[in-house]
């Protein structure tokens, strides 16, 4: 346990419990045994994370930008049945570009084409088919546990109704597609712990048509989707102003979560955590494995659902209730997305691929790919965490589920100040699902995250109180 001042004091741990503690008190910055206090530092990439972020292939990213662009329209409501042109090409383009990357896993990786008839409604005047190409990377130690990655291929122009005219685009959103199919690629040949979904959705311009169905079928069946993301403009550095930023991504990720129950509400109104939803907690996951160092990038997490009268794929997760968060580039410019392809007074309009900054993407695939591997091959989130308060006390008492996985090593509490932003300390506390740290809850914000034997680290699971 630790004291209000900080000083380090004894945490009785025996047996089983007090040597998990020992292997993960090694991980932890600072912490040289069990019951020490450790300031947070990121975490490091192990060298299988590095190998595969050296495939990621800038020129393989373009070659799909171009691709997905040369289909003349993607817009939703075009051509299903025109193999050169329309969305039904593309999608059968990236069909076969997906099956094509599964044959190389083994059978680990399945690749389906799941489609519904979406019926009139807003942006759509008659019934449409909509299709997802989902492929699916099965988790080999925890396959139940899912991670999804997406990226919308359709397209629009100024008219949001127009599925006639050309409409790239090559940034909104192939830019987004492209991440998603180099992650396929390169990640088809490792094995993961978890299970990883890569998706190319349609109807993301009509109104998210595609990923509402997708988010759907997974809540149907109760999957277990412990983390999404959305890739959505994701494919210049530089802003209409001409100014440009090539290491910066943005990371948008809500506070009071969208799903959020009336009874959710109370507590989070009486106890705080309006700066902790899954969502945060996610982000915050992806800022500390995205190493600058490797990806190349820095995560700027936006505290915001998205951007300013705008909405993405990652929405239809939020409102069942599963974290998820979306991808976009530092500083858009309008010029290039959801215009018709036309020059004004010199001026170039139109979402078109010379537009694009090809290393970038490959920057984004990187920091996307940090984050999902190490959520693949960590600990789950932990279950069940809970701050007792049937006692009034200035020691705070936390319990939670243990998990499952057949590498867990034990937990760490972590904690911060109620005014920062981001976790700052951790004890490591042994494979254990109770534990009490001598400090005041009213004082500060406290979480639970899970560690392997290999020192990876869950997202932090943010406690609920409990009489």
């Amino acid at each position: 346990m630790v004291n209000p001042t900080g000083t380090p004091r004894r945490t009785l741990l025996t047996g089983a419990a007090a040597t998990a503690a020992a292997a993960v008190a090694v991980q932890s910055t600072g912490a040289a045994a069990a019951g020490e206090r450790a300031r947070l530092a990121p975490q490091r990439p192990s060298r299988e994370l590095w190998s595969l972020l050296r495939e990621i292939d800038h020129r393989r990213i373009e070659a799909t930008v171009r691709r997905l662009v040369a289909f003349g329209t993607r817009h939703t409501l075009s051509a299903q049945d025109d193999p050169e042109r329309g969305i039904g090409a593309a999608r059968d383009w990236i069909l076969a570009r997906m099956r094509e990357y599964a044959r190389a896993s083994g059978g680990r990786m399945t690749v389906e084409l799941q489609s519904y008839v979406q019926q009139p409604g807003p942006r759509i005047p008659a019934p449409t088919r909509i299709s997802n190409v989902v492929a699916t990377l099965r988790g080999t130690t925890s396959p139940d546990r899912l991670y999804v990655v997406s990226g919308h291929y359709d397209s629009r122009v100024s008219d949001v109704m127009d599925h006639t005219s050309d409409a790239p685009g090559a940034d909104d959103d192939a830019s987004g597609v492209a991440v998603v199919m180099e992650l396929a690629r390169v990640m088809a040949t490792r094995r993961t712990g978890a299970t990883l979904v890569f998706a190319a959705v349609a109807g993301e311009e009509q109104g998210l048509y595609g990923a509402a169905h997708l988010a759907q079928s997974y809540k149907e069946r109760r999957a277990d989707v412990q983390g999404m993301f959305t890739n959505d403009i994701v494919g210049s550095s530089t802003a209409d102003d001409g100014t440009r930023d090539p290491h910066t991504i943005r990371l948008f990720a809500e506070g009071v979560p969208t799903s959020e129950t009336p009874q959710e509400a109370e507590v989070r109104r009486s106890v705080g955590g309006e700066n902790d939803s899954p969502a945060r907690q996610l982000a915050r996951f992806v800022r500390d494995v995205a190493d600058p160092g490797a990806t190349g990038m820095k995560v700027r997490v936006i505290y915001r659902r998205d951007r300013y009268l705008r909405g993405g794929d990652h929405i239809p997760f939020l409102e069942r209730a599963y974290p998820a968060a979306r991808f976009t580039e530092p500083a858009e410019d309008y010029a290039h997305q959801h215009q018709d392809v036309r020059v004004v007074d010199g001026k170039q309009y139109g979402d078109l691929p010379e537009f694009c900054d090809f290393p970038f993407i490959a920057r984004v695939a990187r920091v996307n790919a940090a984050a999902l591997w190490s959520l693949a091959q960590a600990p789950g989130t932990p279950r069940g965490a809970r701050i007792l308060t049937t006692a009034l006390t200035n020691e705070t008492e936390l319990v939670w589920e243990r998990g499952t996985e057949p590498d867990l090593a034990g937990y760490e509490v972590v904690w911060r100040e109620t005014t920062s932003p981001d976790w700052t300390h951790a004890t490591p506390v042994g494979d254990t699902t109770r534990h009490t740290v001598d400090l005041s809850k009213d004082n500060v914000f406290f979480g639970v995250r899970a560690v392997n034997r290999a020192g990876l680290r869950s997202p932090v699971a943010f406690p609920a109180p409990q009489r």
